[in-house]
């Protein structure tokens, strides 16, 4: 089973493979193969003693030593892009090259959400350079969690 796997990889199938997943998925919820809207989101993970220094940075904020995982996911929580940097990269800098691989690789991409660590010249950067629309979506201390949104 390895060897189809590492073939798989070498050939760039897996992609295609997780792409086709989705799409069959978004069907069977009744939606179309293809999403018009997303989210982007980050989470800093801590780094084991394997992790090459290079790779691997400090994210002030969460006081977590390792690295970052950044992703976009449709309405539905499929992944659409993931990118890992360093703890200590900034989810705006690593949101424009994220931003940008989802809405090359999803045309019909429009609408992203997100939290407050994506404000500032990032949406405005969107709507000019990629033709989306991010939303920053602000902290309530009225909720407690996340709030469902009405479906669309």
């Amino acid at each position: 089973m390895h060897r189809f796997f590492t073939r798989w990889r070498k050939q760039g199938l897996i992609g295609e493979f997780h792409d086709r997943v989705r799409a069959a998925t978004r069907e069977a919820q009744g939606r179309d193969a293809e999403p018009t809207a997303g989210m982007i989101d980050s989470q800093s993970a801590k780094g084991t003693s394997t992790v090459e220094a290079a790779t691997s940075g400090y994210d002030g904020g969460k006081k977590i030593k390792g690295r970052k995982r950044h992703i976009v996911v449709d309405t539905l929580g499929l992944i659409l892009a993931v990118m890992v940097t360093p703890a200590s990269a900034g989810d705006r800098d690593a949101a424009q090259d994220l931003l940008a691989r989802a809405a090359s690789r999803h045309h019909r991409l429009r609408r992203v959400w997100a939290d407050s660590g994506y404000t500032g010249m990032l949406v405005g950067w969107c709507a000019v350079a990629l033709n989306l629309i991010l939303t920053v979506i602000r902290r309530s201390d009225d909720h407690n969690g996340f709030v469902v949104l009405p479906k669309r």
